[in-house]
């Protein structure tokens, strides 16, 4: 019988990218408004809303940990049972999905005793200074308890869009999104919780965004469900999964090493304005990303699929055309942002000192975006194609090798340290995506060659 997901391997590439990475684009946007919201609200709180925005700010490298782990599981298992369906093997598909269930069951629950128990010194170690740290550990004590919910929404609604089903994908993000929305100033004003208020907002809508998820995934019309008896971990199917999602991992997971130092860097350069305007970056690049990551995580199945079905030509189709997309997208975001700086730091803030301040290294600090276009592309087909020691290579070439020593050693090779530091982001990007564009065009030709053999 024909699988019911085979529109993969046969409609036009055009059309079912398009039709897989619209939903996955507005996924990533909403699944964004979740910190976004809060920090718009946050920022524009009367008296204190520029240090509560700084002191959520510094709440963004854990944050962001606890997303890694969810990618670790999701981009290691998806594109895993992707292959598998596209090989014809949905049983093998239901025990990737099962045990990469279960393992993000105990992922988070351990991530949540750590955080509960070590929040303050985490806060204090990733930047929070004296007139920051009480608003930083009011919104993480909260964040915390509803680590569960963050980890089975992000990780288990990967395996929705990986089996086809990308306008579900959004859905399940999109539901999460309008209850934060709607319950942020709710809390915050109506309750008058402040920061507090802000991160029950997020936790509550987290969880009815993951009652959906998984509701979805046990129910009729998903092709691949999860099953009891499929739930007892097996190290042959988490490894190989484990393996191949690293390389998001380290990405997210480096992230937030990489804005503890950026962070430390900045408060002994520039005071809390300069950590007050990185939270403000890190949140206008994390906006101009997502959309790509969008495209990438749309083209994962087309690509995955058709690879394990053998089709070497819909997978060098897929892969030309996310390129041209995530590029072009790329330059456009660069460009607005090059002649519109100010108008994305009044988004999050209307504190005019921080929005002059910020206006400036804006341009700075994405100076090099028009180009990371590539960089996406690349690394997301390698996790499509399930190269795992590639997308490390990645991963941590751009993160550990070349941004985290540059934000140490720039400070000292130009007049202004402070913004010695900015200027980290772009060197390293240029020379990330050159090493990557290099490796993905040895790596790539390797991994069709090996399917033109096969046939």
């Amino acid at each position: 019988m024909e699988q019911k997901n085979d529109f993969l391997g046969t409609e036009p590439i055009g059309k079912l990218l398009w039709k897989m990475s619209v939903p996955a684009i507005a996924a990533q946007l909403i699944n964004l408004l979740y910190n976004l919201v809060d920090r718009v609200y946050i920022g524009h709180m009367p008296e204190d809303g520029a240090l509560a925005l700084t002191g959520v700010g510094v709440c963004m490298p854990i944050i962001m940990i606890v997303s890694a782990f969810a990618a670790l599981i999701s981009n290691g298992g998806a594109p895993r049972a992707s292959m598998a369906m596209g090989k014809g093997d949905n049983d093998e598909a239901e025990r990737i999905l099962s045990n990469s269930f279960s393992l993000q069951v105990v992922i988070s629950l351990i991530l949540t005793v750590v955080l509960l128990l070590f929040n303050r010194s985490l806060l204090l170690t990733f930047g929070a200074s004296e007139n920051t740290i009480e608003y930083a550990t009011a919104y993480m004590s909260v964040y915390a308890i509803g680590t569960i919910f963050v980890q089975l929404t992000l990780g288990m609604n990967a395996f929705i869009t990986a089996q086809g089903f990308a306008k579900t994908g959004m859905l399940s993000v999109l539901i999460g999104a309008a209850f934060n929305i709607i319950l942020d100033p709710i809390f915050i004003y109506g309750f008058n919780m402040g920061v507090r208020g802000a991160a029950t907002a997020t936790v509550i809508s987290q969880a009815v965004s993951t009652i959906w998820v998984v509701s979805f995934l046990c129910g009729k019309k998903t092709i691949i469900h999860i099953r009891k008896k499929y739930l007892k971990l097996n190290p042959s199917i988490v490894l190989p999964g484990i393996a191949l999602g690293l390389a998001p991992f380290i990405m997210q997971a480096s992230e937030s090493i990489i804005i503890v130092c950026f962070n430390s860097s900045l408060l002994k350069y520039g005071g809390d304005i300069a950590v007050g305007a990185m939270t403000i970056l890190s949140s206008a690049m994390q906006f101009s990303m997502l959309p790509m990551q969008g495209l990438g995580q749309g083209a994962q199945p087309i690509s995955s699929y058709n690879y394990g079905a053998g089709n070497g030509g819909r997978v060098k189709k897929t892969f030309k055309l996310l390129l041209i997309s995530t590029l072009t997208y790329s330059v456009i975001v660069w460009a607005l942002i090059m002649l519109f700086p100010e108008m994305f730091a009044m988004i999050f803030t209307s504190d005019a000192e921080l929005i002059v301040y910020t206006k400036t290294v804006l341009r700075v600090y994405c100076a090099a975006m028009c180009i990371f276009g590539a960089q996406i592309a690349c690394q997301m087909t390698f996790i499509s194609l399930g190269n795992a020691l590639a997308s490390i290579a990645v991963a941590v070439m751009r993160k550990f090798i070349l941004l985290l020593p540059l934000i140490y050693l720039l400070p000292h090779l130009v007049e202004n340290k402070t913004m010695g530091v900015y200027l980290a982001e772009p060197v390293a990007d240029v020379l990330a995506v050159t090493f990557t564009v290099i490796l993905f065009y040895f790596q790539f030709k390797k991994a069709l060659g090996k399917l033109e053999c096969k046939e």
